[in-house]
């Protein structure tokens, strides 16, 4: 199921901040409280579309019930005391995620719309938005979830098989290439046989290791041990055939190494990696983020439509093996200062200062390069 954790710190904690929210009419704090006009004795949801009050005849509670408790009646035009549209929505989804958990085959938009309670076009949308990825990608991304558990818990990969939901070995078989980028049986066996080719670069930010499977690039690394980028790589993929790159493979490693020294030419590259979900939902929406650029980890919550999970946004983040290509570094804590980088705190000031300086230099001229990269999942 979609990311639903509650464990970040509340937002809207204070008056001030709650007040801010029913100015920008902020949707993330639907669920989080209802004001209330002393003056009209009508209480409402952040969101509602009626004229604000003044501030010293505006009070919060908690929820409708305590609203009502103080004698307050719901808002006729916002219904305050009915559930958001974004918990509706939620709701919503969360009924086509679960029909999509059932099914051994995708069901049809049609019917996961249905389930939904919504058009077929609308729920589309909705479900991108509340999820981050299209019906049909979180429905991959979940049953390549069951069938690497599968594959590493069950004794034989029949038994994976249908463990994990398939109703017929023909029907795995057909789609675990693409799931698990390689065959169910070298899987088993921690990636064994499989050959994955490497190269070490150097740049004014240290050592960096870059690594491709057969689909793309696996690995990208910065450090200022090669020896030690070496090894933690050689342990990441122990049963794997590691190879050294030769000549042609020098390009990969100077497009990375000329993205650090020069970001404005941004870094285009084939990516081969696999996640949960919501990791996939997290990481996607890092590639959306514009050279120069930084938001904070609450606001990348909110863009993947997990408002709440600021928490297990951050986890993601540090989970990311792809320093560059997906630009976890431009994601800092929300009074801007720089919080923690898999590969130093040092080297993210160093990367967002580049960045931020090419930035200033184009005088906004021109539209910021992309780090947008191609996905293989």
């Amino acid at each position: 199921m979609f990311e639903t954790s509650t464990d970040s710190p509340a937002t809207f904690d204070s008056d001030t901040a709650k007040w801010a929210a029913v100015l920008a009419r902020d949707a993330a704090a639907d669920d989080a409280f209802v004001y209330a006009v002393r003056t009209t004795g009508i209480y409402c949801r952040p969101t509602c579309a009626s004229r604000r009050p003044r501030r010293e005849n505006a009070e919060f509670h908690a929820d409708s019930a305590a609203a009502e408790r103080a004698g307050y009646r719901p808002c006729q035009r916002c219904r305050p005391q009915a559930p958001s549209l974004a918990r509706r929505h939620a709701e919503s989804v969360a009924r086509a995620c679960r029909l999509i958990e059932a099914s051994e085959d995708l069901p049809s938009l049609d019917e996961l719309a249905q389930a939904a309670g919504l058009s077929r076009f609308h729920f589309h949308r909705v479900f991108k938005a509340v999820t981050g990825l299209t019906p049909r990608a979180y429905a991959v991304a979940r049953r390549a979830e069951w069938v690497r558990a599968e594959l590493l818990n069950s004794e034989t990969v029949t038994e994976a098989i249908y463990d994990a939901g398939f109703n017929s070995s023909g029907r795995f078989y057909a789609g675990s290439n693409r799931m698990l980028g390689m065959t169910p049986k070298r899987y088993r066996s921690g990636g064994k046989g499989m050959e994955i080719r490497f190269a070490l670069g150097e740049s004014s930010l240290g050592t960096i290791l870059v690594a491709t499977s057969e689909k793309g690039i696996c690995a990208i690394s910065l450090g200022s041990d090669p020896e030690r980028l070496l090894q933690e790589f050689q342990d990441r993929f122990a049963n794997a055939n590691l190879v050294p790159g030769g000549q042609d493979f020098d390009a990969w490693v100077a497009s990375v190494v000329g993205f650090v020294e020069a970001p404005g030419v941004g870094l285009s590259l084939p990516l081969d990696i696999r996640g949960t979900a919501f990791q996939q939902r997290v990481w996607h929406a890092l590639t959306e983020i514009p050279v120069g650029t930084t938001i904070s980890y609450a606001e990348l919550a909110q863009r993947i439509g997990s408002p709440k999970s600021v928490r297990a946004v951050a986890r993601a983040c540090a989970s990311n093996t792809l320093a560059l290509a997906i630009p976890c570094h431009r994601v800092v804590r929300s009074d801007g200062s720089i919080s923690g980088y898999r590969w130093g705190v040092e080297r993210k000031r160093a990367l967002l200062e580049r960045e931020h300086q090419w930035k200033d230099d184009e005088d906004g001229l021109e539209k910021p390069a992309s780090s947008r990269s191609t996905v293989v999942v």
